[in-house]
């Protein structure tokens, strides 16, 4: 049975617009922003603006594909869960077909961006990334196993890998770190959510953590991954990729998300899981945005 919600019309456009979930692809083309800025050793030159630009664009339409097509896949689940009761494929105001056309289109024009204005290297690893996500964690992972956004989360950790390649045709050990501290960061962000959305994820059929295994062991999942979270954070300083600055903003930070973690652990509210994902997105804002002046003040 659908969720019943009574929900603006949509334009043509914006409905095609909110299959590539918008917010989820803005920081998903920031983080690869960000691996390319810190790829390069001083201001950038003209030339270099022009790749990150073109290739911001490639890794934007691959990645709203891979949104467009997780939508088509789970327009069912989407339907009875009132977070994506609203997108259009769960309306049926979009066809499986104009879903399914519409996301390779964007992932056929960003793969050709990249690979001839950026270089085949980034074209393979976000094409790779698309379909970690949109088949390997969408069509397997999440529905049949509790661990699916664990596992799952290295393709939501490849950005700033993808940024990293762009700019240097290459993967390094600076890349990696970054691709750690998200891979890490992601576990604790989705399950503080899946808690005040457990019923929806329950109804929906999905075994994520707090329907498998319950509040209390999911509450302490998350405490444990804001520790190992801590831990990557500080591993740029430790490498000597970043400064006191960008230190300094990961220890607030994560120490930050760690509170947050003790007191969910301690005690489940509703509200208290809700910021506790608030600040999750802001954790890992602001600590790449601290690696972004680091690298240029320091």
């Amino acid at each position: 049975m659908s969720v019943t919600k009574t929900l603006p019309d949509m334009t043509r456009w914006q409905q095609y617009h909110a299959l590539t979930k918008p917010k989820v692809v803005q920081l998903i083309v920031f983080c690869a922003f960000i691996g390319m800025v810190l790829a390069v050793p001083s201001l950038p030159t003209l030339a270099q603006l022009q790749r990150m630009a073109i290739a911001c664009l490639g890794i934007w339409l691959v990645a709203g594909a891979a949104a467009a097509f997780n939508c088509l896949v789970e327009k069912t689940i989407d339907a009875n869960m009132k977070r994506t009761a609203w997108r259009p494929t769960a309306r049926g105001e979009l066809s499986d077909w104009q879903a399914l056309g519409f996301s390779a289109v964007l992932c056929g024009a960003g793969s050709l961006i990249l690979y001839w204005w950026v270089n085949p290297l980034t074209m393979w690893l976000t094409f790779a990334t698309f379909v970690g996500y949109a088949v390997i964690y969408t069509v397997v992972l999440k529905p049949l196993t509790p661990q699916n956004i664990v596992i799952g989360g290295a393709s939501g950790a490849m950005p700033p890998v993808l940024g990293w390649a762009a700019l240097t045709n290459s993967v390094s050990a600076e890349a990696l770190l970054l691709f750690l501290i998200i891979f890490v960061w992601t576990p604790p962000h989705f399950w503080a959510l899946s808690l005040y959305r457990v019923e929806d994820y329950r109804k929906a059929g999905l075994p994520m953590l707090p329907v498998t295994h319950g509040s209390e062991y999911t509450r302490l999942q998350i405490l444990l991954y804001t520790v190992m979270l801590f831990g990557a954070c500080v591993l740029p300083f430790a490498y000597g990729m970043s400064s006191w600055l960008y230190l300094a903003a990961a220890v607030v930070l994560s120490a930050g998300f760690f509170v947050y973690a003790w007191a969910l652990n301690g005690a489940y509210s509703e509200a208290l899981a809700r910021k506790t994902f608030r600040f999750s997105l802001v954790h890992l804002s602001f600590l790449f945005l601290a690696l972004l002046l680091d690298h240029y003040l320091f």
